[in-house]
């Protein structure tokens, strides 16, 4: 994070009211909601890890056991029931839109 300086930022008129609630302190402004990114879209952490839930129900419904899931993908049992039941979910709302 940069540091900026009011004066340099902001119209004066908005300065003044600024100063009106806060004197001399470091303010963080985020960015606003359209422009700020969701967790792992930036970095392809979100799209890798639907990947590899896709890949762990694709396993699943072939015969492939919860607790070697869990093992071949360092994951908790309960964390790999999580996965498959919402995936699940989601295929039988897609399974119904389509009939």
């Amino acid at each position: 994070m940069i540091y900026k300086n009011g004066e340099d930022v902001f119209p004066p008129e908005l300065l003044r009211e600024l100063q009106k609630y806060i004197h001399g302190e470091l303010v963080y402004i985020p960015k606003s909601s359209s422009k700020r990114a969701g967790w792992g879209e930036s970095n392809g952490t979100r799209l890798a890890m639907q990947n590899r839930n896709k890949q762990i129900f694709s396993l699943y419904k072939t015969g492939v056991s919860i607790a070697e899931l869990s093992k071949r993908y360092h994951l908790s049992e309960d964390s790999i029931r999580k996965i498959i039941s919402k995936l699940n979910k989601n295929d039988h709302i897609l399974n119904r839109e389509r009939n």
